[in-house]
Parts: structure tokens; C-alpha cells; sequence
């Protein structure tokens, strides 16, 4: 598949509507702001909402790799609490398909837990809406640590 690379930038993020001249670049950065919006209010219907029914969540542990109703199930307990998770988003690049259903995206975040986390993700454009597909969140690593994280995780495992 050819792909076509339509905008890589910095993004200013605002939530709001969707108004008919919006373009699938800002439908698309709407879509990742709300779920962090979501998150961070523990909004748990709007949340799942964002995501398609075949959905998958992969999180910072190797084990995390959560189909949608598996993470709705994590995940309930902390939001009937009013609990969810704050993740800024600092930059994004979104790429879309030359076929124009599919993009994806990478971002860099910021939690008070974590510290600098990266999102990436696809969404897929069904009946005229972008549903994410997959969420993937992860911790970078500094080249000048990756050895020494490396024996880390031996040594855990």
C-alpha cells in the first residue's frame, strides 16, 4: 500500500466540537484529546466511547496488551472512584493513509507518576468517525540508559 504522509507538526490542542469545515486533521487530533480529557476526568462511558469495539490498549508493562473490554474492566474500578489518569500531550505528528480511513500518530506526554511517556496509536474512520484502534503507551528510554535498564529487566524477570 502506498502511503502518503500529510502532516507532521506540532499541534496546538484544544477540545470542542467537531464544525463541518473541520478538517480530518483536526477531527483526528480531536478524537486524541478527548481521550486524554476523558482519562484525566474519569469519564468512563465518553472514554471507551473513543475507542473501536476491537480495540487494543498496550501499556508500559510487557504484559499490558488489553483488548477493549479488558481494559474497560481494569479500568472501572478507578474511574467509579473519580479516579483516572493525567497524561499532557507536548507535540504530535499524525500521518493518514492514502486511502484516507486509516491514521496514525505518535505523541509525547507528560504525567506526574511517569514523568516523559510516549502515546502512539491508529485510528480507523468508521461511519464517519475516528474510532482509535490501538493505543500504545510507553516510558522512552535515553540510549545512555538502555544498557543498564536492559539488566534491570533480566534481573526482574
Amino acid at each position: 500500500m502506498k502511503l502518503a504522509i500529510v502532516l507532521s507538526l506540532v499541534c496546538s490542542f484544544g477540545i470542542g466540537t467537531v464544525a463541518a469545515d473541520d478538517t480530518e486533521l483536526d477531527k483526528v487530533n480531536r478524537v486524541i484529546d478527548q481521550l486524554h480529557q476523558y482519562a484525566s476526568h474519569a469519564q468512563s462511558k465518553e472514554y471507551f466511547e473513543l475507542f473501536a469495539e476491537n480495540a487494543v490498549f498496550i501499556g508500559t508493562d510487557a504484559q499490558e496488551i488489553w483488548s477493549k473490554q479488558a481494559f474497560q474492566k481494569y479500568a472501572q474500578p478507578h474511574f467509579s472512584k473519580g479516579k483516572g489518569w493525567t497524561y499532557t500531550a507536548h507535540n504530535r505528528h499524525v500521518y493518514f493513509a492514502a486511502v484516507g480511513n486509516i491514521a496514525w500518530f505518535d505523541e509525547m506526554l507528560s504525567n506526574a507518576s511517569l514523568g516523559v511517556t510516549r502515546g502512539t496509536g491508529v485510528l480507523e474512520k468508521v461511519n464517519q468517525q475516528w474510532k482509535i484502534t490501538q493505543y500504545h503507551l510507553t516510558i522512552p528510554i535515553p540510549n545512555g540508559l538502555a544498557d543498564d535498564i536492559v539488566k534491570m529487566i533480566r534481573q526482574h524477570q
